[in-house]
């Protein structure tokens, strides 16, 4: 199952849609770049099952 979420960029501020695929666990973490300044951020996604929602944090990634 795929959930249409996004998150904040760590850097920029800016808001960056994102699509999280439930089907590789409840908690996932990866780098992904910003879409509107291009740096890495960490993203840290915990699925709620209940809620079929997704939510990210966005942190630095040197």
């Amino acid at each position: 199952m795929l959930i249409e979420t996004g998150y904040v960029c760590a850097v920029c501020g800016e808001w960056n849609d994102a699509t999280v695929d439930a089907s590789a666990g409840e908690h996932q973490a990866y780098t992904e770049d910003c879409q509107v300044c291009c740096n890495p951020n960490f993203l840290r996604i915990t699925i709620d099952r209940e809620t079929e929602a997704a939510h990210i944090d966005a942190s630095f990634e040197e």
